[in-house]
This record gives C-alpha cells, sequence and structure tokens, in this order.
C-alpha cells in the first residue's frame, strides 16, 4: 500500500514540474534563474493552472466515489446523473435574476440546484429493480440529457448559449492567480470525505445494513450529497464540466486495490488529479500554441472507458 502512495505522489510531483513548462511561451530550467518575467509568468499563470489542475481531478474523483456509493453502482458519476447539469440550471438563474452577485454567491446558488438534481436521481434510482444495475447509469444519461436541454432551452430564450459553452468546456486556459481559489474550498471537501471514508464505505452496504449497526444513515447521506454538491458547483463555476472523471478513476482503482474506501481514496484522488493534468498538457501540446480543452480529451479517453465497462459487465453478466 505504501508503494502505492509512493508512485502517485512521485507521479503528480513530475507531471506538476513538466506543466510549469508547458505553454506559449518557452520557458527552460535556466529561465527561472535569469530572467525574472519568467518567474512572474509562473507564479500568475503556470503554477495556478497546475495546482487548478490537481484539485479539479482529486476532488471530482472523490465526488465519483462517494455518489458511486450512495447509489451502490459503479456506473455513475456526477457528470451522469444529472448533478452537473442541475447546477448549470443554477448558475443560468442567478446570471439572469441577479447578475452582479459575486461568484461565491453563483457557485452556492449553483450548489444548491446540484444538490436538488442529486436528490432526483436518488429518488430514481431508488425506484430501479437492483437485479439490473445497467438500468441505473441509463437512466441517469436520460436524466442528465432531460436537465442539459432544460438548461439549453433558458440559455437560448435569454442570448446566454455562449455561457452554456463556457461551462460545458471544461478548459483551463483561462485559470490565473485570483481565479481558482474557490477549488481549494473543493480540496477541503475533498480531505473531509477522506476523514467520513469508513462511514461512506458501510453507507453503501445499504441502508437497513448501515442502520442495523448503528451508523445514522441519513447524516452520511447529507454529507455525501453536500459534497458532490458543493464540490462540482464550485468545478463548473471556476473551470467548467469535466465528464467521466469520476467514473473512470474509482473503478480502475478499485480493480487495482479494492474497494477499502480510507486505503485506496488517497490514490483515487492521486489518480484523478493525474490523469486530468496528462489531458491538460496533452490539450496544450497537440496543436500548439493553441490548446485543445482538457474536458474534450477526457470525455474522449472517458467514454471509451465507460463503454468498455458497460459492455465488460454485460458480456460477465
Amino acid at each position: 500500500m505504501a508503494k502505492a502512495y509512493y508512485l502517485t505522489l512521485s507521479g503528480l510531483l513530475a507531471l506538476g514540474v513538466g506543466s510549469l513548462f508547458i505553454g506559449v511561451q518557452d520557458v527552460s530550467l535556466a529561465d527561472l534563474w535569469r530572467d525574472p518575467d519568467v518567474l512572474h509568468l509562473i507564479a500568475i499563470s503556470r503554477l495556478p493552472r497546475t495546482l487548478a489542475t490537481l484539485l479539479t481531478g482529486a476532488s471530482m474523483a472523490i465526488a465519483g466515489v462517494i455518489m458511486q456509493l450512495l447509489v451502490r453502482n459503479r456506473f455513475v458519476e456526477p457528470g451522469t446523473t444529472g448533478t452537473n447539469e442541475a447546477a448549470m440550471i443554477g448558475l443560468l438563474a442567478v446570471t439572469i435574476l441577479a447578475p452582479g452577485l459575486p461568484i461565491f454567491a453563483q457557485m452556492l446558488a449553483a450548489a444548491l440546484a446540484a444538490l436538488a438534481g442529486t436528490l432526483g436521481f436518488l429518488q430514481l434510482s431508488r425506484k430501479l429493480p437492483p437485479q439490473q444495475p445497467l438500468l441505473v447509469p441509463l437512466v441517469g444519461l436520460i436524466y442528465s440529457g432531460v436537465l442539459s436541454a432544460v438548461a439549453t432551452f433558458i440559455a437560448y430564450q435569454t442570448d446566454l448559449i455562449q455561457f452554456i459553452g463556457v461551462w460545458m468546456s471544461g478548459e483551463f486556459s483561462g485559470v490565473l492567480a485570483g481565479r481558482y481559489e474557490l477549488l481549494w474550498l473543493a480540496g477541503a471537501l475533498s480531505l473531509i470525505a477522506y476523514f467520513a471514508a469508513d462511514q461512506f464505505t458501510i453507507a453503501g452496504l445499504g441502508q437497513g445494513l448501515a442502520v442495523s449497526v448503528g451508523l445514522r444513515y441519513g447524516q452520511v447521506l447529507a454529507l455525501g450529497v453536500a459534497t458532490i454538491s458543493m464540490v462540482s458547483a464550485l468545478v463548473i463555476v471556476t473551470v467548467g464540466i469535466l465528464p467521466f472523471v469520476g467514473l473512470v478513476v474509482p473503478n480502475i482503482v478499485s480493480r487495482m486495490m479494492g474497494d477499502n474506501l480510507r486505503q485506496s481514496l488517497p490514490v483515487v484522488a492521486g489518480m484523478g488529479a493525474g490523469l486530468v493534468l496528462i489531458c491538460d498538457m496533452i490539450g496544450r501540446l497537440i496543436r500548439h500554441p493553441y490548446e485543445i480543452p482538457a474536458g474534450t480529451i477526457f470525455g474522449i479517453v472517458g467514454a471509451i472507458v465507460f463503454l468498455s465497462l458497460l459492455l465488460g459487465r454485460r458480456s460477465h453478466a
């Protein structure tokens, strides 16, 4: 287990250092010592972007784990259960009704909408037959599609389609010092989730069994839903939607390390951060000096993995 932690940490450090030297302006290690403008560039742009990418990937991966435990299904995450789309509706509402509110108030409105959307999906999932687990992600995708259509209709009627495009893109090119700090709150929520890992594991066994062993199921459910909603809202407000992070990473880690959440959660966070950072770096390199959003690259990879998980489950059913 210690080896997995060491590999994860060393990999993140290597990727983080590499990310600092990728961009429109070529930067070398020697420039750090002889050119103060390079240090300024790294301080206001490259370092905040790298930190934002790491925080986004880690928090979205952890939110995906919590969602899977609460729904008791490996094929769901906030991006396939309507949470992100509900957050966009909340952002549209506050943009239309109170456009002058500060960004924290916008995030709070998005979080409340995401909370309502997540609770709606949980209610739907409980009505589905447990012996057909593939119905859960399919219903989630339909539910997400309906909410996305509502958001698009509202945006079209109010000439805010461009906002939907920004929130859907999931890219880090606009991240600068002073414009990403809300993501540290997402990191703090992920840390809280680590301390509640055992409770989430027990809750994943089902409400009846969890209550029988003395777990306060309602409180754990509320903590989980609040964490998912807040993380989703923070990420969307800051960088946009990154699909499949919370689905792909937990499944990969679970196959390598099993279902002990307290042991695997640091690796889930590290792998989520690393994969998103890799996609962001690839997006900066493919069409240099132009960029492809990290969400686009991860969406392609995540969709392939998602389909393989679904088809693999079906072939072994």
